[in-house]
């Protein structure tokens, strides 16, 4: 016996929790599978450990892709440039909600559409950024995970000046196109003054960017500290 579950409660299985999304959302069409819009800014072989969990976990909560739900996939390979063309693609094909993580999709994602639930994986700071309200009321169809990452800046700093007791002079290395990046590395430079460390930052806008930027701090710097973006997991080394 097939049972047939509510756009909502499919919602609430890909987010893990009870989530409230507008009443204009629309009903699921008769014989169409509901379909997750999956936005990664990544490339599938960086994202491919994430993605697996993520197609696992949905199966674990009863929704095996191709039986009864499908995934649309787009992947940004570390461009930020085309996220409003895979989001508009995802509001031509009536998606139920769109899966992303980045600044630049999650914000594309919510000027598309203020109907079509978005579930971000993760973001640096939701409300700093404008994704939500607050944490406790996000409002909106926006929800996700925060991990808080300008929080926990100054004490990822502390944690490495312990591992370096030398430490006097520090290297950022982040993608100034990334807002998260940009509030993470703020609060890593204000940490770094209250620590008296000398700071050198670089800023990378494309995979090019990465090697000489490494080579212009070698010998210079007792550590580098990279901030997390899709620029820099889609080139990992």
């Amino acid at each position: 016996m097939t049972m047939r579950i509510g756009r909502r409660q499919f919602i609430a299985a890909l987010g893990g929790t009870s989530l409230t999304w507008p009443l204009a959302a629309q009903a699921q069409q008769p014989g169409k599978l509901p379909t997750i819009g999956f936005f990664s800014p990544n490339s599938p072989s960086a994202a491919s450990p994430w993605t697996a969990a993520f197609v696992k976990r949905l199966r674990e909560l009863g929704w095996v892709e191709g039986r009864n739900v499908a995934i649309e996939y787009r992947w940004g390979e570390g461009r930020t440039e085309r996220a409003a063309e895979f989001v508009a693609e995802f509001v031509q094909l009536k998606v139920d909600v769109i899966f992303t993580h980045g600044p630049a999709n999650i914000l594309a994602a919510k000027q598309a559409t203020s109907i079509i639930p978005i579930v971000f994986a993760v973001a640096a700071d939701p409300v700093g950024s404008g994704y939500v309200a607050t944490l406790a009321r996000p409002g909106g169809n926006v929800t996700g995970l925060s991990m808080q990452a300008p929080e926990l800046a100054g004490k990822r700093l502390e944690l490495l000046r312990e591992v370096v007791p030398g430490l006097h002079r520090l290297a950022i290395m982040a993608n100034s196109a990334n807002s998260g990046a940009v509030l993470e590395m703020g609060e890593i430079q204000a940490a770094a003054r209250t620590l008296g460390l000398d700071v050198d930052t670089l800023d990378i806008q494309q995979a090019e960017d990465i090697a000489p930027a490494v080579e212009t701090i070698k010998s210079r710097v007792d550590a580098l500290y990279v901030i997390a973006a899709p620029l820099v997991t889609t080139n990992q080394i």
